[in-house]
């Protein structure tokens, strides 16, 4: 599978995601994938199992992916996103290792804003939210 064509299948993922389409969502993953959130020690076996986790998740306002970035190549792409679920946002990152042209592996790690320390006040430039 080129680069391209993992980059169209993955914004399709994205916003399939954005749009509660469950179905679609999970057309990206093996049948065996794997996906980890090592925040809560979360570990999910198979696809079926993925996109019946996430089903369970409130349906009118489940999450907005908003300015997503997508870098990577071959098997292995980072999507960068802020994540909005039920009005909190969140920024989140998500490591998917292909296998055959479908997600065999994905880790999402997720971190909510924070003020900087202030001994490093003097050395930063204040950016939106996302840059």
């Amino acid at each position: 599978m080129d680069d391209l064509t993992v980059r169209v299948a993955l914004e399709r993922h994205w916003d399939a995601s954005d749009g509660s389409d469950f179905k679609v969502e999970h057309e990206i993953y093996r049948d065996d994938a794997v996906l980890d959130y090592p925040q809560t020690g979360e570990r999910i076996r198979g696809r079926h199992n993925i996109q019946e986790s996430r089903s369970f998740q409130p349906k009118t306002e489940r999450f907005t992916v908003q300015r997503k970035r997508i870098i990577g190549s071959g098997d292995l792409w980072v999507t960068e996103f802020i994540l909005s679920y039920d009005g909190i946002r969140s920024y989140a990152v998500s490591i998917m290792e292909f296998r055959e042209g479908l997600v065999a592996n994905e880790t999402q790690y997720f971190a909510d804003r924070f003020d900087p320390a202030p001994s490093r006040a003097h050395l930063l430039e204040r950016v939106g939210a996302f840059s």
